[in-house]
């Protein structure tokens, strides 16, 4: 074979050679990565299998645990008795309980009660029967008694209490009230217009309050006289009656 034969299969087979040699190196990559993944997979296996073995040697069994359900409230149809305790009596309690002292409250003090003027009395107290005014000439009721006195005789307060008021009455003329703080109310009328007491004043029984007049326009027929009334609770009572 000439030369120029020589150089043609030279080139012909050095081409191929460079071709295989490439494809053998790819195999050959090929193979070696295979293994390297057999391999990476073949360890966690062991490692698997030597944590069962682990598990199996020390006798313990893997459980499954449910997820845990949300608590319920217990209801029942019948309804729960339950029992108050009762406390023992040691009688340590009455030991360190002071003693108490039982406070009676004193019964009403009663009134002293005096005559308001010494006199005749020439008019009752009379609220069921009508009585002849000879003043003014009819047949009325009289809500109290009628003392008759000398002009200018002390009016005394009949018991203790607190002066009302101090008025002229269109009626009964110069008239005292006195409140007695217990239901009682005394009125003392046809006073002189000159009282000894003011509204707001206190006073005791056989207080002076005034002097006995004419004032009263509606009685001006008995004279000089003294007009006393008494009330309990709103309600008119007999003045002789209050008076004993």
């Amino acid at each position: 074979m000439d030369n120029r034969g020589k150089r043609q299969a030279a080139s012909i087979f050095g081409g191929m050679g460079f071709y295989i040699a490439l494809l053998v190196c790819a195999v050959a990559a090929g193979v070696v990565g295979y293994y390297a993944l057999l391999s990476n997979e073949a360890k966690p296996q062991e490692d698997q299998v030597q944590t069962v073995d682990k598990q199996d040697a020390g006798g313990s069994v893997a459980v499954d645990v449910p997820e845990e359900e949300p608590a319920k409230p217990v209801i029942s149809d019948r309804p729960v008795v339950v029992e108050t305790p009762q406390p023992v009596d040691t009688g340590e309690a009455e030991a360190s309980a002071p003693a108490t002292e039982e406070v009676s409250t004193p019964a009403e003090k009663p009134l002293e009660v005096v005559s308001p003027v010494i006199g005749e009395t020439v008019a009752v107290f009379s609220v069921d029967t009508l009585t002849y005014d000879e003043t003014l000439g009819d047949w009325r009721t009289h809500d109290g008694m009628d003392i008759q006195a000398t002009a200018g005789t002390a009016v005394a307060a009949a018991a203790a209490g607190t002066v009302l008021s101090v008025t002229e009455d269109g009626l009964l003329g110069t008239t005292v009230v006195i409140d007695h703080h217990n239901g009682y109310v005394t009125t003392y009328a046809s006073l002189q217009p000159e009282t000894k007491v003011l509204a707001g004043d206190e006073v005791s029984a056989g207080t002076v309050i005034g002097t006995v007049g004419n004032t009263s326009l509606s009685e001006a027929g008995l004279g000089a006289h003294l007009h006393f009334a008494v009330s309990k609770d709103g309600v008119p009572v007999d003045p002789a009656e209050f008076l004993e």
